[in-house]
């Protein structure tokens, strides 16, 4: 009887997709939330299709994006200002709605990674 109860569960879990419409956030307005360590942070930006424009506690910070595929991108800093800005970041798309997007991201080659939530502003 237990191994019914395992096998039904594999079967109804396996058959779940996670919607990942990642194209529809290739380029947009957009408002993004990271929580880290209870702390909320907040910014905004605008991503065309091979730069984002942040800006983030009045400050703006231009990026030069490489689409690994859909759902994954690298981001390098156009004029870092330290040798943390110089590190490239890598953003995976993990879960979508029809107006947010879920993701995680991490310097490129650390295995510590931070999530985030991303929002459409413009429609």
């Amino acid at each position: 009887m237990r191994l019914f109860g395992l096998i039904m569960l594999i079967c109804l879990t396996s058959c779940y997709n996670i919607e990942r419409n990642c194209t529809d956030y290739k380029t947009g307005t957009f408002y993004s939330e990271v929580i880290i360590d209870d702390v909320t942070y907040k910014s905004q930006f605008e991503r065309f299709k091979t730069t984002q424009v942040e800006t983030y506690n009045s400050k703006i910070d231009s990026s030069k994006l490489r689409w690994i595929n859909d759902c994954e991108v690298i981001f390098k800093t156009i004029n870092p200002k330290n040798r943390a800005e110089q590190k490239d970041v890598h953003l995976k798309i993990l879960t979508t709605t029809d107006s947010s997007y879920t993701f995680e991201y991490s310097y490129v080659g650390e295995t510590k990674k931070q999530k985030g939530t991303a929002y459409r502003l413009n429609q």
